[in-house]
């Protein structure tokens, strides 16, 4: 992730100021060195030389100064070549632990990893009315670096998802409806008590980092991801950069005045209006209530009624579908069309979000994510589409996430380790 202002860590190495001196390039090629095995593949003293430019002889004394410092370690052998086989080296993976948390109201998740992003442990749990978000962090990493059996003090990074607005100048979180102990000052404080650099996200922010890197938008570099959950969100990522707006509050949709919904009367409660009136998750259990497919939660609605329309040809949806309800089964053909009627609605809603975001933006790709938008799957992601070209000139590609599991947790974490790696490159230079 591209850090906020403050967010810790240290000015690299300046070339101006020792232009050409042998330290200087000694620390640029163990720095190389460090980058290319940081990526994850086992190499030799031959593919580095290769890869860096620099002889082995060279290699072996970078390799060298890198073990000594319990940076890198061999982890095994090449065979296949000439002679005797060429030792493997790679990362120590405990040179550098993380920890990454997503905050809600009714859920603390925690995940600690190493520094080649291996998940060492993970846990979830209800903050069970925890105001004070010191105690709660704390409290959180302690019993997940218990259960990884990592100290506490051995973590290099945290990054911490959580809803609202984090203000980009400060990085501290604003306008956190769901979690009013959330302002001002709460970095400080959870910097001075974890006394390690520290971040707060935007969830919906990490989601899309997940979605860039390991789901649906890889390898895309302009594309927006639409959350659909209890809140609306939306993350846009353009020319590989999130965008984050001037005041940390590009994505708000939730707030966007659109056709069919009453004006936004108080920002404090996004429900009263604009698309989170019109498509927010306890309208989308409503609606759905309304065509027989009740669930207590949107996403299972969703899912029923997917499963209810025959439609449901996306993996990930299928596999979370739960059993049709009894008044469905007994009457597939008329299940089949309210199941199909259902979802057109929920389309055409939210199709009105994505179509204003569209007719600005014009991203080629939009992902459906939260749990809506994985429990609608290709089925949903279809109507929306149809939907947006309708309406829009913009004719996106939409797609379902493909984030199945703590999309936003999994973006903190990749958050989090790529401060870790940038961490150990500065101390290698400096």
């Amino acid at each position: 992730m591209h850090s906020q202002p403050g967010a810790g860590g240290r000015t690299g190495v300046s070339s101006a100021a020792r232009p050409g001196t042998p330290s200087l390039l000694r620390e640029l090629n163990d720095r190389a060195a460090l980058e290319l095995l940081l990526r994850g593949e086992p190499l030799t003293r031959s593919q580095l030389s290769e890869l860096t430019g620099v002889s082995k002889v060279t290699v072996s004394q970078m390799l060298a100064r890198l073990e000594e410092r319990g940076l890198v370690a061999t982890v095994g052998e090449q065979a296949g070549g000439r002679g005797p086989n060429a030792a493997l080296y790679s990362v120590v993976p405990s040179s550098a632990y993380v920890a990454a948390l997503y905050v809600e109201s009714d859920l603390v998740a925690t995940a600690v990893a190493d520094v080649t992003g291996r998940i060492i442990a993970e846990a979830r749990e209800d903050p069970n009315g925890s105001g004070d978000p010191v105690e709660l962090v704390v409290s959180a990493v302690d019993r997940a670096c218990a259960r990884a059996g990592v100290p506490v003090g051995q973590l290099s990074a945290f990054v911490i998802g959580s809803p609202g607005v984090v203000d980009p100048r400060t990085g501290d979180p604003h306008l956190a409806v769901n979690l009013p102990a959330w302002h001002e000052g709460v970095l400080g404080a959870l910097r001075g008590a974890l006394r390690r650099p520290v971040v707060i996200e935007n969830d919906v922010n990490l989601a899309a980092m997940a979605e860039h890197a390991i789901g649906a938008a890889a390898g895309t570099d302009d594309f927006a991801l639409v959350w659909l959950g209890v809140g609306l969100g939306l993350a846009t990522v353009l020319g590989g950069r999130l965008h984050r707006g001037a005041a940390g509050a590009a994505g708000e949709i939730g707030y966007l005045p659109v056709p069919e919904a009453p004006m936004q009367e108080d920002i404090r409660h996004p429900a009263t209006g604009g698309l989170q009136w019109l498509a927010g998750a306890g309208v989308i259990r409503m609606l759905a209530s309304a065509f027989g497919f009740t669930a207590p939660a949107a996403g299972e609605a969703v899912r029923t009624a997917v499963a209810a329309a025959g439609e449901a040809g996306d993996e990930a949806a299928a596999s979370h579908a739960p059993a049709p309800p009894s008044s469905v089964s007994a009457s597939p053909n008329g299940a089949s069309e309210r199941a199909r009627e259902f979802l057109g609605e929920l389309a055409h809603r939210v199709a009105l979000g994505v179509a204003s975001v569209c007719a600005v933006l014009d991203p080629g790709l939009v992902v459906l994510g939260g749990e809506v938008g994985l429990a609608g799957g290709t089925a949903l992601a279809g109507r929306v589409a149809a939907e947006v070209a309708r309406i829009c000139p913009a004719r996106p590609r939409v797609v379902p996430t493909a984030v199945t599991a703590e999309p936003v947790l999994r973006g903190a974490l990749l958050a989090a380790v790529e401060q870790a790696r940038a961490d150990l490159l500065e101390s290698v230079a400096g």
